[in-house]
């Protein structure tokens, strides 16, 4: 566990950059109480002028669990302690018959969407993802599609879209599936017809890199995601992509767009 030391360092690191928000994940753990996030939270919002898209559905969920807490109730006081979004990690494929196979210790479809929903009725933006490649039909893409179209039209919280293959190095499952960037592509573009509701559709070049995520761009794609000073999760994963905003902005240029910078609710900033 990273201490407030470290962590400062981090923040100030981001902010010195030009940086306008930090995504916090950091797993289960049953040491950490909700008081313990709402100490950090706070503690993050008094010293540092960074927006807080932290704890994926998972996470408020195991919370939950570990206080005998509602899900509202969970997100309630995360907003008050300065929580500003909820990221949509842990998806995987919304599709039960998917998600028992490859994480049974994660939370359903319908809990997942459950927090989202409570989120966005709490007035939090969220973004929405999907990781394939373990096998699944095109039946299990089209449900996760359609799950996420009907939450969309009940509420209108999803800010942005991100799909990207399952990365399997470094993980304990093995590979058996198409994860090749003309994969990856189709399914974007298809995610962009289906999900006609969703404003913005973000490129995973992350873990597909630059170039593809150009490629992306005219696939459907109109955000280029965020600047990565650090990233654990996709990494440890065999993902090893990382850009800074001037990379970024170089590559959509490239690619033929004009770059602009935005904020989770994709509200424009001015350039830096």
């Amino acid at each position: 566990m990273l201490t407030r030391e470290q962590l400062a360092q981090k923040f100030q690191e981001t902010v010195d950059l030009g940086g306008v928000q930090i995504l916090l994940q950091g797993g289960l753990n049953p040491k950490l109480p909700i008081g313990w996030y709402e100490d950090l939270f706070r503690w993050m919002k008094a010293n540092f002028p960074l927006a807080i898209h932290g704890l994926s559905p998972e996470e408020v969920r195991y919370i939950a669990e570990l206080e005998g807490m509602s899900l509202r109730e969970v997100i309630e006081r995360l907003i008050a302690a300065g929580l500003d979004s909820i990221p949509g990690g842990g998806a995987e494929i919304l599709d039960d018959e998917i998600r028992y196979k490859i994480s049974p210790l994660k939370c359903s479809t319908d809990t997942w969407l459950d927090v989202m929903r409570e989120a966005h009725g709490l007035g939090l933006r969220t973004t929405a993802t999907m990781v394939f490649g373990f096998g699944e039909e095109p039946r299990h893409i089209v449900s996760h599609f359609e799950r996420l179209r009907a939450l969309q039209d009940e509420t209108a919280g999803f800010t942005a879209f991100i799909c990207w293959p399952f990365q399997a190095e470094g993980t304990r499952l093995k590979l058996h599936d198409d994860t090749t960037a003309m994969r990856y592509l189709r399914i974007f573009a298809l995610a962009r017809l289906y999900l006609d509701n969703f404003p913005s559709l973000q490129v995973s070049w992350p873990t597909m890199g630059p170039e593809v995520g150009q490629v992306g761009l005219r696939f459907g794609g109109n955000d280029f995601g965020s600047a990565m000073i650090e990233e654990n999760v996709v990494s440890q994963a065999g993902a090893i992509f990382k850009l800074g905003a001037p990379d970024i902005e170089r590559y959509i240029r490239a690619a033929g767009f004009q770059p602009r910078r935005r904020n989770m609710r994709y509200e424009r900033l001015a350039a830096a």
